[in-house]
């Protein structure tokens, strides 16, 4: 990559963090098995909104528990990427095609947020840390 920039051989700006959202039916019940059975560590805990993160022995990997009424059987997880410029990284995959499920969202002072699709429909987010992630 001899003569490439580092905005042009990364120009989503990718910032090494990547959380694996999954959805569970019970957050006390997922937390245990992530924590005792793959040896996670709780990073933090919204029950208002029904989320939490625990940490991986994985550097930057994370994975997100999502409280919903229902689970699909077959399951599914959705990588979320950590971007340093959400509206930069919007803007480079829009250029290649890429439709976004809505406007990008905002968590006052905690995370912006923007979910698409991959060819297959399978979902894929970019977050931007607004220096308010707990943990």
């Amino acid at each position: 990559m001899s003569g490439t920039s580092k905005a042009e051989a990364d120009p989503i700006g990718y910032d090494g963090g990547l959380t694996c959202s999954m959805h569970v039916t019970g957050l006390d019940r997922a937390i245990a098995w992530h924590r005792d059975v793959l040896g996670f560590r709780l990073r933090y805990r919204l029950d208002e909104m029904g989320w939490c993160e625990l940490a991986t022995p994985v550097h930057g990997v994370s994975v997100g528990l999502s409280r919903q009424p229902h689970v699909a059987p077959e399951g599914g997880a959705t990588l979320v990427f950590g971007v340093r410029d959400i509206e930069v990284a919007r803007r480079n995959l829009e250029a290649r095609g890429v439709d976004f499920d809505g406007p990008t969202s905002t968590i006052e002072g905690m995370v912006r947020l923007a979910t698409f699709r991959d060819p297959d429909g399978n979902i894929l987010m970019l977050y931007q840390d607004l220096g308010g992630l707990p943990g």
